[in-house]
């Protein structure tokens, strides 16, 4: 027997690793058009020998479209953060390139209800996006992009002319263009002649952070509905501009698996998504398995992963009209790797990719009217919702933060929802919402559906295990008011023009001064503005009370957090300085008031102690081995992009040997830190350096003796007189898991930490077990869940109880200096914009807390 197993996996091996010519990977019924340049001709190495690098992956669909115009239209999406073509590839036969707007045209027309009853779709051809690697070192996807862009421009034959004349192809090569070079880089540098498979192998161990992000860290596949980064934000303005029946997602899994794909676990479809979605993943199901038992490929469906998130790949089409599809393969994470199943060859897993492409526009074609018709109906049925629905529509928004409002009122039209300018006051709820700087969104349009998927609250399930997050309600995340509105409360409000491009606020300088200028810290642009003024080497103060000051023949309130720069302190004069402050006004989008005087009408004078100098923050995180990648990213986009303010990233090897006097603030973010000198990161803190911890690095600090949190103890979820069976074992303890949801903390709004917030509460988000108790002293705990935090989202009964009376955010003297414990991720995912002010609050701040607010217990 094991020389039988021992000749199969030879045999394997030797069809694997010699058999990487097309003939492997093609379908040997058809044949090719000689004068299609094959990949080897212009990446210089066959398919699956080495790890396409994306610069050859860009020159070989270039020289496709090339050969092939009659078939294939090129267009670059736009570029990445490494300034990388996102390419996408128009591929359908030729008569449809002759009137492709055209078809464009008339396919956007199955979305839009009052017109799409009237279309004929005997002949309307199906658009299916076909899209590659979103994580880089996923790569079996992209290298199969290659073979199935080869077989679309160089089939010949009845088979592929009625394919492509029935079908609209949006063909994505490289959803992540920088992951996949950055791990292509290294798995091929660590190649050798003689294929090393054994998985300890440097070949498949990635150093930090992998191939899997993009520039910034992020996971790509988490970005599909708030649309932070370029790369998403340039995807879907192309896929709303097509608005395709089925997108296909090709991944990896661990190497021990086999390939999965959709549909998922029936028990986590986000019930927005219809019935039909599902049933219409399941036919396409039965192609890609046909096609599978062809090449004697083992599969499985219906486990491990759901379509619950909206902001993935496979996700959000399901709520756009159309159905995603997500492929895993098992991933070889290199050339050749040893697993569970045997030698596992990347050609294996490329051939794999290839067939389920070809499978799903086989389906495609097959199915094409059935899905035409589902499009039009989805969108349909969505108006049909609206009208039965007791909710008609949310307003949101406010005067206390323009920036943040734009940013969000941008990402809803970034995915084709209608929204209109509030036009009258209104108070729903015990909320009043002006007009100013105030957004209205209807129920009754054709994204109904999606709307409910960002606005929507969540406390009910079908199951307690989740692939992703539980909850993401979008304008909580943001910070920002909002409320349903009912029947009345719609029809009371005239809607004016719909919005179709977003006005950010204009930063102005309001009066020349020599004595003072003033700002508010309440725009979300306000970090940058301060960062700004200190670069120039402006002394500026921020207000630790509220006062009210004459300014020019009136006065005006400012609230705690304002800041402050005084003219005569500085070292420009007051020309330099007045042009100086217009400026950064202006680029940062806030308002700045010059006042004449420092006499107060009430609360403190502008020279009182209440007004503490703040410090040019001089930031360095740690990084490397044993960090959250992703956390750090969001700390790196955040500081990096949005507020234009630099950071040292230190590795803890690097941290160990340098002079940390450079720094006055410390970022560690979730993870391990084993290779840390904790010695001399307490000596740090102790001479007066900030330290800011989110999620696990407090467990770690406080086991170390930096900080002096405690912890709150999960109770376990089965009692010792339970009777359980092994069968249960992965739900009980998956249920366990803080998969992630929303909680709402109070918050002392004179805490120097919560400057710039107004509502006394702020929503964050919580994935982890850390539980901070509350610490005696009242002052240390400024952010802290009451006994029923929950706003959106499930969680175990158990890890509830912790969460309930615990410390969301806790403070510690250590010598001079101060450890800000955030027990959560408060720039999650880089949209949960409502944390940023307690983030940015920390770093400016921090080193401002008074000592007797730290004071351990």
């Amino acid at each position: 027997m094991k020389k039988f197993q021992l000749l199969t996996v030879f045999l394997f091996l030797t069809v694997s690793l010699i058999a990487q010519d097309l003939k492997y990977y093609l379908p040997d019924s058809i044949t090719y058009n000689q004068s299609i340049p094959k990949p080897k001709d212009i990446i210089y190495h066959e398919v699956g020998e080495w790890h396409i690098t994306h610069d050859r992956l860009v020159n070989y669909m270039k020289a496709l479209a090339a050969a092939a115009p009659d078939r294939i239209k090129l267009e670059t999406m736009g570029f990445t953060y490494e300034d990388r073509p996102q390419l996408l590839l128009i591929i359908t036969s030729p008569a449809n390139h002759a009137r492709l707007e055209e078809i464009r045209q008339q396919h956007l027309l199955l979305s839009d209800p009052s017109k799409s009853a009237s279309l004929n779709l005997d002949k309307m051809p199906i658009v299916v996006w076909q899209g590659h690697s979103i994580h880089g070192n996923e790569p079996s996807g992209a290298n199969a992009s290659m073979l199935g862009a080869y077989y679309l421009a160089a089939a010949q034959g009845k088979q592929i002319d009625e394919l492509l004349d029935n079908v609209v192809i949006l063909f994505d090569p490289s959803f992540n263009p920088d992951g996949l070079q950055r791990f292509s880089t290294w798995v091929n540098q660590h190649k050798s002649k003689n294929l090393v498979s054994d998985p300890n192998d440097r070949e498949y161990n990635e150093v930090w952070p992998g191939g899997r992000f993009n520039h910034y860290w992020f996971d790509l596949n988490r970005d599909w509905l708030p649309a932070v980064h370029r790369e998403s934000q340039n995807r879907l303005a192309w896929f709303h501009k097509w608005k395709p029946n089925i997108l296909t997602d090709h991944h990896e899994q661990g190497s021990n698996s086999t390939f999965f794909f959709q549909p998922g676990v029936p028990s986590r479809v986000n019930p927005i998504t219809p019935d039909k979605n599902q049933e219409l993943t399941e036919k396409l199901g039965k192609f890609h398995a046909a096609f599978l038992d062809r090449i004697g490929s083992l599969y499985f469906t219906k486990e491990n992963y759901d379509d619950f998130y909206y902001g993935k790949g496979s996700t959000y089409p399901d709520v756009n009209g159309a159905i995603g599809i997500l492929f895993e393969q098992a991933s070889s994470r290199g050339h050749l790797q040893e697993t569970d199943n045997g030698l596992l060859s990347f050609p294996f897993t490329v051939r794999n990719q290839f067939v389920t492409e070809l499978s799903t526009l086989e389906g495609a074609k097959v199915l094409r009217k059935e899905f035409l018709e589902w499009q039009r109906e989805f969108y349909t049925s969505a108006i049909k919702e609206a009208v039965s629905s007791p909710v008609k529509g949310f307003v949101y928004g406010g005067n206390d933060d323009k920036t943040k409002a734009a940013i969000f009122t941008e990402m809803l039209l970034r995915h084709q929802i209608e929204v209109y300018d509030l036009n009258r006051s209104i108070n729903v709820d015990g909320k009043k919402f002006s007009p100013e700087n105030t957004y209205v969104v209807p129920m009754n349009q054709p994204q109904e559906r999606l709307i409910k998927g960002i606005f929507n609250k969540t406390l009910e399930y079908k199951d307690s295990l989740f692939y992703d997050i539980t909850a993401w309600t979008m304008p909580l995340a943001f910070g920002l008011p909002y409320t349903e509105l009912n029947a009345g409360e719609m029809n009371s409000i005239l809607l004016n023009e719909k919005i179709k491009e977003v006005k950010y606020p204009k930063g102005n300088l309001s009066g020349r001064s020599d004595y003072a200028y003033l700002f508010d810290w309440d725009d979300f642009n306000t970090p940058k503005a301060l960062y700004a003024l200190q670069k120039a080497g402006i002394l500026v103060k921020v207000a630790n009370t509220k006062f009210k000051i004459p300014i020019n023949n009136s006065s005006r309130e400012f609230d705690y957090g304002t800041i402050m720069i005084p003219v005569k302190l500085q070292e420009k004069n007051a020309d330099e300085l007045y042009t100086l402050v217009k400026q950064i006004a202006e680029e940062s989008t806030i308002t700045v008031y010059g006042v004449n005087t420092g006499n107060a009408i009430s609360g403190s004078d502008l020279g009182s102690r209440n007004f503490s100098v703040v410090d040019m923050p001089k930031v360095a995180m740690i990084v490397g081995t044993g960090t959250n990648a992703t956390d750090a990213g969001e700390v790196w986009h955040l500081l990096d992009q949005r507020f234009n303010i630099p950071a040292t990233h230190l590795e803890q090897t690097i941290f160990n040997r340098v002079d940390l006097k450079k720094y006055n603030t410390l970022i560690m973010v979730g993870g391990r830190y084993n290779d840390l000198n904790k010695e001399k990161l307490k000596d740090w803190v102790q001479g007066g350096g900030c330290l800011i911890l989110t999620e696990e690095a407090i467990q770690w600090a406080a086991q170390a003796g930096i900080s002096q949190v405690r912890f709150k103890k999960v109770k376990s979820a089965i009692d010792s007189s339970d009777k359980v069976v092994y069968a249960d074992l992965d739900q009980i303890t998956g249920a366990q898991r803080m998969n992630g949801a929303i909680f709402a903390a109070d918050v002392d709004l004179t805490h120097p930490l919560a400057y710039g917030y107004h509502q006394n509460t702020v929503s964050l988000f919580k994935a982890n077990s850390v539980y901070i108790e509350k610490g005696k002293n009242p002052y240390s705990s400024p952010f802290t869940y009451g006994s029923k935090p929950l706003q959106s989202g499930w969680l175990s009964q158990q890890n509830y109880s912790a969460v309930k009376n615990s410390a969301a955010v806790a403070v510690n003297t250590v010598g001079s200096g101060r450890v800000i414990n955030i027990a959560d991720n408060p720039n999650f995912r880089a949209f949960w914009l409502g944390g940023s002010k307690l983030f940015m609050n920390a770093i400016f701040f921090g080193r401002n807390i008074d000592a007797g607010s730290g004071r351990s217990e």
